[in-house]
């Protein structure tokens, strides 16, 4: 088995709806399970840098617009198995606020995508890793606003 480091970047975006966050999530058309929009940095564009491969992917994935709101990301690692390799990952999450688009407007790596309170969020994110990050982008929001 080879060993494979990858690196990505994506967003955990909020909007406002009757002044209440909701949370954008993604389902993975590949895993069928709910997520936040991420990707690998630099799989595009040469030299691209972490913020900018975080907002690119939340346009790709999740169909919106969004402005990061907090400089930190959250990091996450975690292992698995593709194929004939075992890849060590990181993903650095940025807190965004959401700005213009239309979830419908994702791409095909992505088979839905929606705004969902934080109960349904953390009811439908299908990976550990994702329900920490999230548990961490949410008292980064509560010490902004």
């Amino acid at each position: 088995m080879k060993l494979k480091i990858e690196t990505s970047a994506g967003g955990i975006v909020f909007r406002e709806v009757n002044n209440k966050s909701h949370w954008l999530i993604v389902k993975h058309s590949q895993y069928k399970k709910w997520t936040f929009p991420k990707g690998l940095i630099g799989d595009k564009t040469e030299n691209e840098n972490v913020k900018a491969a975080a907002i690119r992917e939340v346009e790709e994935e999740g169909g919106v617009q969004a402005r990061i709101i907090d400089n930190e990301a959250v990091t996450v690692q975690y292992n698995y198995r593709f194929k004939d390799f075992f890849i060590k990952k990181t993903v650095y999450y940025y807190l965004m606020e959401y700005i213009s688009g239309d979830v419908k407007d994702h791409d095909f790596e992505v088979s839905d995508a929606s705004f969902e309170d934080e109960n349904r969020v953390k009811e439908f994110l299908g990976f550990k890793s994702d329900k920490e990050a999230f548990i961490k982008i949410l008292l980064k929001q509560k010490q902004l606003f």
